[in-house]
């Protein structure tokens, strides 16, 4: 059964919206919504592509955007969090096997729904771990994606280089030794106080994704699991590759979050140097939920957004 979109008078879904659900080839079930254009001319298909432990409802704001622009919103939850099916019997836990699992369900997505009931052409905007999933698939989507705009990608932890080695050490031998699904980096889902978030400035966009979960505390996810570190690290370390980065050949926007205590920066400012078709934007004294920000950095985010998509439409599909 579909888990029916949660709507508080905060968060409204945007007019039109419809949830659907899509069985995958495991036989997981993957929620996903799309948001009919509400402007003209209609100019195709923005795929939104959301963070670890997010859902569909907290980006109903981004999908009013997107939607005001001409452009169809789609979006979807990732397997394992909101109300996508859960990996594990605790289903609090942040798990998953592999990134290689979120790139196959977004391309099963793409060609079972999106490609058939949207209009082209079609662009992804993803944030944190939608955006290492994004990189991830980007070989196998270059003739089917126009253009991108990574906000914050996942490319590496923030932190010193010995805490970073010891999570990734850790997270390794706990998975070896069959402790994949054991929590780290956290444990049960708990709300903090707006004082003690790392991810916002904006108390009123924090407290309205806060009250999402405290109406429907089923969608949210605790800390992220050994195994889900491990196959975080494995796919950065696959998508840093010279030989994979060559074959990434989709226009990208990279946007940093110039004050992110989530990602590092550094390392989205190496990687993008890497690409040949990337452009690098950092706004600073954002923090990591770019979208979720005060109106200030989100002006700045879609100003650079509205450059970027549609393009030219020189690009070869």
């Amino acid at each position: 059964m579909i888990r029916p979109l949660v709507e508080t008078p905060a968060n409204p879904a945007p007019p039109g919206t419809r949830v659907h659900s899509l069985g995958l080839r495991d036989g997981k079930e993957l929620r996903y919504a799309i948001t009919p254009a509400s402007a003209q001319p209609q100019q195709g298909t923005v795929i939104i592509l959301h963070g670890r432990n997010e859902c569909i409802e907290k980006y109903f704001e981004t999908m009013r955007d997107i939607a005001a622009r001409g452009f169809t919103a789609a979006t979807f939850d990732w397997r394992g969090q909101g109300a996508s099916s859960r990996l594990l019997r605790n289903a609090a836990k942040g798990h998953v096997r592999s990134f290689d699992d979120y790139a196959a369900d977004f391309e099963q997505l793409f060609e079972s729904v999106l490609l058939p009931d949207c209009r082209a052409p079609f662009y992804i905007l993803a944030h944190s771990t939608g955006a290492l999933a994004a990189l991830l698939a980007a070989p196998a989507l270059s003739n089917r994606i126009r253009r991108m705009v990574l906000i914050a990608p996942l490319l590496d932890i923030n932190g010193s280089r010995m805490r970073k080695t010891t999570v990734r050490l850790a997270a390794s031998t706990l998975r070896y030794t069959g402790l994949g699904p054991a929590y780290m980096l956290g444990g049960p889902h708990r709300i903090r106080s707006f004082n003690l978030n790392e991810v916002t400035t904006d108390a009123t966009r924090y407290a309205r994704n806060c009250e999402i979960l405290e109406q429907a505390t089923d969608l949210a996810i605790g800390g992220p699991t050994a195994s889900w570190i491990f196959a975080a690290a494995k796919a950065v370390k696959q998508i840093s590759k010279p030989e994979f980065i060559e074959k990434i050949r989709i226009p990208l926007l990279i946007i940093a979050a110039g004050a992110d205590t989530v990602v590092s920066t550094r390392a989205i400012e190496w990687y993008t140097l890497q690409l040949r078709n990337a452009t690098l934007l950092t706004i600073d004294g954002a923090r990591h939920e770019i979208l979720q920000e005060k109106d200030f950095y989100r002006k700045q985010f879609f100003a650079a957004f509205d450059a970027f998509i549609p393009g030219t439409g020189s690009e070869t599909l």
